[in-house]
């Protein structure tokens, strides 16, 4: 195979990048799009950040920038759903997630008070917080880091945000953090026959 033009640059990108660490991060909401929902799933607001201070800063445009697939997507976003006030439990968690995301933005950004208008979000600061995520895709285990919870910028600058915990989707099984699920752990002293 020949080599490409724009190899060299590509390859720098995409190491320098790496992965984003679990934790607290200050954000900067780079838009909002309210999207309804469709075949009864809910409303939900798509909101679009970027890490706005510190080791990390701009952490998802560096991303998106050096991603050189034609279909290329921003990789900062966390979907907030709007409750559908039907009075089910699942509703009251989806209302106080909602109200958690205003409470924080309104506490990070003084002055602001949620009016009903997630346009406003846009150019606001929040705390997210992030967590790991194991999963399996096209039969391997990964794992990736992803948005979960709005924090106060306060309490990301203090240090006192709560950590995420991890979580286990599609059949990820977690074994002392190795991903390789190709080996079977064998006590020593063991005297069963080892299968295979």
């Amino acid at each position: 195979m020949k080599k490409f033009n724009g190899y060299d640059d590509a390859k720098k990108a995409a190491e320098s990048i790496g992965r984003l660490p679990v934790g607290a991060y200050i954000c900067k909401i780079m838009n909002v799009k309210f999207v309804e929902g469709e075949n009864g799933n809910s409303d939900r607001i798509d909101v679009m950040f970027d890490i706005a201070e510190g080791d990390y800063k701009d952490f998802f445009k560096k991303q998106y920038d050096a991603n050189t697939s034609e279909d290329k997507k921003w990789k900062g976003k966390k979907s907030v759903y709007v409750p559908k006030d039907d009075g089910s439990e699942k509703d009251g968690w989806t209302k106080n997630t909602f109200a958690k995301w205003t409470t924080n933005l309104e506490k990070s950004n003084p002055g602001y008070s949620w009016d009903w208008d997630e346009n406003k979000w846009k150019n606001k600061s929040i705390g997210i917080v992030f967590g790991e995520t194991g999963t399996v895709f096209e039969g391997k285990q990964i794992t990736f880091t992803e948005p979960r919870f709005p924090v106060c910028i306060d309490d990301v600058r203090a240090g006192s945000a709560p950590v995420a915990k991890f979580v286990a989707k599609n059949g990820y099984v977690e074994n002392n953090g190795s991903t390789d699920t190709s080996f079977i752990n064998v006590p020593d002293g063991s005297e069963e026959e080892i299968p295979f």
